[in-house]
């Protein structure tokens, strides 16, 4: 039982992990233990991001445009260059689109849905030989897709292509559980709430009183919360747990 929670020496991925939840989740993983692989499109933050990490443990930063398979392949292909497996997969980049109904354009469909669902499936499918590699009888591989809240119940903005993105992710999830539990890997996803990050900057700084009457736990998440939710997923607590949304928000979506 006293290893329930150990994830030391294991090889973890994050994309998007040069700010906000990729970021919070890096850190959990890096200060237990895991060697952990972060990108971000901005070589500058990805590297910055690295170093401060790096305090703590094993932390490699590399830039990458996952909104394309070619720039998926890419990423993976720098990734096998430096390791022959990896233990665990977080898809965490994901952008926001907000404008009014009448006025959403297609631009704001298609990046969102690329970069916030086709390149999860890709992430996984281009990853999936590195992580049937780590697979033994005592390690199952971990996918943990971050959907949101708002993949969940209906926002209360105007981000149409961003809440059926999550969803997507949502289901995307369940389907992939299924299709891999017989290879030994897990996929969860985690539907955050509301955090600090750069996505959720602008929103928290005109709408933070409304959404803190709306979380019964009355408080903003903070990063242990979404690291715990994640180091959750990646050890031996949750052997038993595929295809299922852990929603870490302050009780929100369940008390609408």
């Amino acid at each position: 039982m006293k290893n329930l929670f150990n994830i030391s020496g294991k090889i973890a991925v994050v994309t998007g992990g040069s700010r906000g939840i990729g970021a919070m989740i890096a850190r959990g993983f890096v200060e237990n233990g895991a060697k952990t692989y972060i990108c971000s499109r901005k070589e500058k933050d990805v590297t910055e991001t690295a170093k401060n990490l790096s305090r703590y443990g094993e932390c490699i930063g590399i830039t990458a445009d996952l909104s394309t398979v070619a720039g998926i392949e890419k990423f993976v292909s720098d990734i096998a260059a430096r390791e022959e497996k990896i233990d665990i997969l977080v898809n965490n980049a994901g952008a926001v689109w907000a404008a009014p109904l009448d006025e959403f354009p297609e631009t704001g469909w298609d990046k969102i849905m690329d970069i916030n669902l086709k390149s999860v499936f890709y992430l996984t499918q281009k990853f999936l030989p590195l992580l049937r590699a780590s697979v033994r009888d005592d390690n199952l591989a971990r996918i943990i897709n971050i959907a949101s809240v708002d993949g969940l119940s209906v926002p209360d903005f105007e981000t149409y292509s961003y809440s059926a993105s999550k969803a997507a992710v949502i289901h995307m999830t369940r389907t992939l559980a299924k299709r891999l539990a017989g290879e030994k890997i897990l996929v969860n996803a985690i539907a955050p709430g509301a955090f600090p990050s750069h996505m959720t900057k602008e929103i928290l700084e005109k709408n933070k009183q409304a959404m803190l009457k709306k979380i019964p736990l009355a408080r903003i998440g903070e990063p242990e919360d979404i690291a715990g939710a994640a180091l959750y997923l990646s050890t031996r607590a949750s052997a038993y747990v595929t295809g299922t949304t852990l929603i870490v928000d302050g009780g929100w979506v369940e008390t609408k």
